[in-house]
């Protein structure tokens, strides 16, 4: 199984998940909100094992942190992984608007430069102007695109730019969101929870994402899941 997005260091137990998942034989991206958290989130899961950690500046927390961007870039260099950052163009965080747009840009300049990331991207309310940056930065290396809700059209333009596509069980529940999946390649798709703010149990989401996709898909479950174990192994070669 895959939960290529998910926050680890925010679950109850952190230490207890970590170990279920690896006796699980998981593949997880474990991703950070803020730069100050990346260290010690490091350090929940075995180097070496399925579990990598990415170096997170969440948009919803740019307006309370607006300094981090030099420790975000200190740690860069320590990880393939960069997660979740992004812009949020939600009422609640229009004043910080303009500090994401600068942070957002900078992180996709440093990965750019720093031989290209895969990074895990939130684009709520903000899906062409996440679609505009990234455009701007075409060197920083794979968006994947975290819970994706945009338009038809901006969905199809996040297509044709060669975005990949992070997507959970709450995603399956929607109109919306089934016909999304339907137009999605199935080698530009991965599994997630967003844990634990769309999922508490995160074996049981993942099992519940992989079926929902297997009736999208008309696969069975075997098959779906061989699928997202090569697209994961492409994404990451």
């Amino acid at each position: 199984m895959i939960d290529f997005h998910c926050h680890l260091d925010l679950m109850d137990n952190p230490t207890t998940v970590v170990k279920e998942l690896e006796e699980a034989c998981a593949y997880v991206l474990s991703v950070t909100t803020i730069p100050k958290a990346f260290p010690k989130t490091s350090r929940l899961a075995a180097k070496g094992g399925r579990i990598r950690t990415a170096l997170g500046y969440h948009p919803q927390l740019v307006g309370e942190r607006p300094n981090e961007l030099s420790i975000f870039e200190k740690l860069l260099p320590e990880t393939r992984y960069v997660g979740e950052v992004g812009l949020d163009g939600g009422k609640d965080f229009a004043n910080s608007k303009e500090g994401q747009v600068k942070v957002f840009k900078t992180i996709l300049k440093l990965c750019a430069s720093n031989g290209s990331k895969i990074i895990s991207i939130h684009s709520r309310h903000a899906a062409s102007a996440v679609l505009d940056m990234i455009n701007q930065y075409p060197k920083c290396g794979v968006p994947v695109l975290h819970w994706f809700t945009g338009t038809q059209d901006e969905l199809n333009r996040a297509i044709q730019m060669g975005c990949w596509f992070s997507i959970g069980a709450p995603m399956l529940r929607s109109k919306k969101g089934k016909e999304a999946l339907s137009l999605i390649p199935k080698d530009r798709i991965l599994t997630e929870t967003d844990a634990p703010f769309a999922s508490t149990n995160i074996q049981t989401s993942l099992v519940t994402a992989t079926k929902g996709l297997a009736k999208i898909w008309n696969l069975d479950q075997a098959e779906v899941d061989s699928q997202l174990k090569t697209n994961l192994a492409v994404l990451v070669a």
